[in-house]
């Protein structure tokens, strides 16, 4: 197994006395960088064979013809190789040239694979949960802080990606982000969808009328199709629709795309649109709003509004429901504010040099309660302290990235169990 592999080069728990399958001393001064990329395993290495210093780069396979079925002695960029690294020497191996590369036959202790295949193979969510209460506090912050780093590291470079493709209109960019994040979870990749089927700039055309922005948000979501629905607000949704359709050459989205199945009334798709167009009919420019605001409270009064009477007493146009104000609570406008707002300060720190956006953020991440889902209630019973969102956004990391990609040997609660077990 190459993974396990990789694991015992980085941290060195091969035999301790190496050397070359031509009987030549291996002294590793650098494993190296792991290279995530085409090309070598490791890059930036440095050894000692025998009395010559190498760097380079490391190649690492079960068996040594391993080198020539995945054609590296056709391939210039494994010419860096200084030396090639196997559990089964069967072969000797060449660059491009004819040259020879110097291999290394290691062994480990048959105890670091039953390790390693506990975690991989324990058929549960998070395989070490049992044994955290056996990390030291400390290993478990500063592993956590690295987590939120990488986190905030991965929603900015989608950002980034945005910001490219929009030509660095942070509006734009903005607006698909909260239209996603609009659909809290289930529907967000159909609400992304519908953000860029349905350019800021109509919305912002439109904005003198609550009709016509719910009509352009209703009807691009698919949702003005049906002609038997009696009822006089979605007539009239669909009649604007049809006129601004025709205006702006738009092409609906499916309904289909929208859940509604196992979704609290609250959470309803059709509900969030008209709450995204109270948001777009309060705000023109609400990016610039929200990089002005002081305090978390002022960010949370940006989404805080009302969407139009009608929805007082609906959650979808075919069900009346009892009269009842419709803003969005408390726990939405936290996740509100973690997955759109924070990323954005954070990106928008990043690109202009404004250092001060990017602690906005994770004060504003501090400032906010934890999230309340099933996989930080998991850490949370196993002893992890969860205090603000801070920490529940670094545990999602944790599973995401390393627990559900069983990224076992890469992360630091991993390395320490492996070591333990």
């Amino acid at each position: 197994m190459e993974q396990l592999l990789h694991y015992v080069w980085i941290f060195k728990l091969y035999q301790p006395h190496l050397t070359t399958t031509t009987g030549e001393q291996v002294t590793v001064i650098d494993a190296g960088i792991r290279n995530s990329n085409a090309g070598p395993d490791f890059f930036n290495a440095k050894i000692r064979i025998g009395a010559t210093l190498w760097a380079g780069s490391i190649e690492i396979h079960t068996r040594s013809s391993d080198w020539k079925t995945h054609k590296h002695h056709t391939d210039k960029a494994y010419d860096s190789v200084i030396l090639h690294v196997v559990t089964n020497a069967d072969t000797e191996v060449y660059r491009t040239n004819g040259v020879v590369i110097p291999q290394l036959e290691i062994t480990y202790p048959d105890n670091i694979k039953a390790r390693l295949e506990y975690l991989l193979r324990k058929d549960i969510a998070i395989p070490c949960l049992a044994r955290l209460p056996e990390i030291e506090p400390l290993h478990i912050t500063s592993w956590m802080e690295a987590l939120l780093s990488e986190r905030l590291e991965r929603k900015m470079q989608d950002i980034l990606k945005l910001l490219e493709f929009y030509k660095q209109d942070w509006n734009e960019v903005f607006y698909i982000l909260l239209s996603r994040n609009f659909g809290f979870g289930v529907n967000s990749d159909a609400f992304e969808r519908l953000a860029r089927s349905l350019p800021f700039r109509i919305i912002r055309k439109q904005r003198i009328s609550i009709t016509q922005v719910e009509s352009l948000l209703f009807g691009q979501a698919g949702m003005l199709e049906e002609t038997d629905i009696e009822c006089y607000h979605y007539k009239l949704l669909r009649r604007e629709y049809q006129f601004l359709r025709h205006k702006y050459q738009l092409t609906p989205l499916d309904e289909s795309l929208f859940k509604n199945l196992r979704i609290r009334p609250n959470y309803f798709p059709h509900l969030k649109l008209a709450q995204l167009a109270a948001i777009w009919m309060q705000h023109d420019t609400l990016f610039s709003v929200m990089l002005e605001a002081g305090t978390p409270r002022e960010l949370k009064n940006c989404f805080r509004v009302l969407p139009s009477d009608y929805w007082e007493t609906h959650y979808h146009f075919r069900h009346v429901s009892p009269r009842q104000e419709k803003p969005l609570g408390e726990n939405a406008l936290n996740i509100v504010l973690i997955n759109t707002v924070v990323p954005l300060f954070f990106a928008y720190g990043v690109v202009n040099n404004r250092p001060e956006y990017n602690e906005r953020a994770l004060r504003l991440l501090e400032s906010i309660p934890a999230e309340r889902n099933h996989i930080v209630s998991a850490f949370a019973t196993a002893g992890i302290r969860v205090n603000n969102a801070c920490d529940s956004q670094a545990l999602i990391q944790l599973k995401r990235c390393y627990c559900e990609a069983k990224k076992c040997m890469y992360c630091r609660i991993g390395f320490r169990l492996l070591k333990q077990l």
